[in-house]
């Protein structure tokens, strides 16, 4: 026998030897730990590794989380969906059943069932302590789930998928869900009137998550209020833009004063109510306007003044909510022309220290400088893709030079130190940017804020993997820099 067989077998050895300690240690975990990992697992897996090991099969009892999906099918291969969701809901009643004496803190039900099994299991669920419920599916709750919401235990709540909501109990002086922190509501089907009771009868929620556009054929199920006093986290996605009358009609109320997070993403709404949001540290928005505004690209700020664009929406209200408190601002490509065209005062961002925006080659910078110039505190600029549409508006901050066909620029002493860069006087000291591709244009934009940002100290670029190359970065290094302690960084 040959050295390298010898090895080759040796080699071959240790690995078995590895794989064999590998299965040891596990199988040598407390089986407290044990019962964690088949909880995170698809319960029907639990079931069959639990039914299939030796060394498992005692360890069912300990599992607290069902989660039950009849997209993984117990029986492939019968094809008919009706007996597949029959046999599954059989293997849950077992499942359940089986697990009779256990505690159960989250479960989370996937698929199509009949309304009364699936209001059993959940019966079942919240006598064993249910502390999370999740159900992702069209289950319809009426007046036979009146238990449901009196439930003392649950803290997490998800309702979406197609969940009809037919009932809300509305009870003078009583609460409905008294521990209830968490509500997330997916595409529902759920009356306004249900909605607002729903939100205003958990009073102690620390974090709402509503998500309305992900295909299901309802109208909007948010009404446009969210109030809390002790939410601390709000995430709000509405895209429905075929339901106009939800946007154009209705006011977005939020009295959610004590907001540490917030991410908002929506078609422009007429009208913001909101309160001072005096807690808030970070903000994430998402605003799109309903029509194009391509029509104003030759114009520029001494040509048409604020307040006098035809665009639907007014988000004043909003910023001036967000724009005195937060420290970290993330921004939508479309949000920088919603900013621009839909804010008819200026909102200073007196404590914003990080401001970060995405760019899109269809979208305009319009709102940047005006960000720039009332945020005097600003430490990290952070952006996504450097490329934009050039417009009017947006040479404050970059080398966009687009040709005004309906005038003749204006010359005046005024107006050309009116157009002196705003980057002169920001206190940047990070500048991030992502998707970077080394065009001349990207190039200009990199020696723009290479020789305006005084204060830079740390350059991060995150190169495009297709235009990664060493011309590239030599490049972007022999930009000449206004700041001598800037270091650039690729990563």
């Amino acid at each position: 026998m040959g050295l390298a067989s010898i090895l080759k077998r040796r080699k071959k050895g240790q690995f078995e030897s590895v794989s064999i300690v590998s299965r040891d240690l596990i199988s040598s975990l407390p089986d407290e730990i044990l019962g964690k990992i088949l909880s995170s697992l698809p319960t029907k897996v639990a079931v069959s590794t639990s039914v299939l090991s030796k060394s498992w099969r005692n360890l069912l009892p300990l599992v607290d989380s069902l989660n039950f999906d009849d997209s993984i099918f117990l029986y492939p291969e019968r094809d008919d969906e009706e007996a597949r969701c029959v046999f599954f809901s059989d293997f849950v009643d077992k499942t359940v059943a089986l697990l009779s004496t256990c505690p159960i803190k989250s479960f989370s039900v996937n698929g199509r069932y009949e309304k009364p099994r699936v209001n059993g299991w959940i019966r079942t669920a919240m006598q064993r302590g249910l502390s999370e419920l999740h159900l992702r599916c069209r289950h319809q709750i009426d007046r036979d789930a009146d238990f449901f919401f009196w439930s003392k235990t649950l803290v997490k709540l998800t309702l979406s998928n197609g969940c009809r909501i037919k009932y809300v109990p509305k009870k003078e002086g009583f609460v409905i869900f008294p521990s209830l922190k968490s509500l997330s509501l997916g595409d529902v089907a759920i009356c306004h009137a249900h909605f607002d009771n729903l939100m205003a009868s958990c009073p102690g929620l620390e974090e709402v998550f509503i998500r309305n556009g992900d295909g299901q054929p309802f109208p909007p199920s948010w009404t446009g209020l969210v109030s809390g006093d002790f939410m601390k986290r709000l995430v709000i996605y509405s895209h429905v833009p075929k339901y106009t009358k939800f946007y154009k009609k209705e006011e977005v109320w939020l009295d959610t004063s004590n907001l540490v997070y917030f991410d908002y993403s929506s078609y422009v709404s007429n009208f913001y109510v909101m309160c001072d949001m005096d807690s808030l540290v970070e903000a994430r928005l998402d605003l799109r306007l309903w029509e194009s505004t391509i029509q104003y690209d030759d114009y520029d700020d001494d040509y048409f003044p604020m307040n006098d664009f035809r665009t639907f929406g007014n988000v004043s209200h909003l910023l001036g909510a967000i724009g005195p408190n937060v420290k970290t601002l993330h921004l939508s490509s479309d949000s920088l022309e919603a900013i621009y065209f839909c804010c008819n005062f200026y909102v200073m961002f007196n404590n914003l220290v990080t401001l970060s925006f995405e760019s899109h080659k269809d979208k305009g910078w319009q709102g940047v400088p005006r960000l720039l110039k009332n945020a005097p505190n600003l430490q990290n600029l952070v952006i996504k893709g450097l490329v934009h549409r050039a417009t009017g508006r947006c040479g404050n901050v970059c080398p966009c030079f687009h040709l005004k066909r309906n005038f003749k620029a204006c010359l005046c002493r005024s107006c050309e130190l009116s157009r002196v860069s705003c980057l002169t006087t920001m206190p940047v000291k990070v500048l991030e940017i992502s998707g970077y591709g080394g065009t001349r244009r990207e190039i200009q934009q990199m020696r723009l804020f290479l020789g305006k940002l005084k204060c830079l100290e740390l350059v991060k670029i995150g190169v495009q993997q297709e235009a990664d190359n060493n011309d590239l970065r030599l490049n972007l290094m022999a930009l000449p820099r206004l700041s001598t302690k800037c270091n650039i960084q690729f990563i």
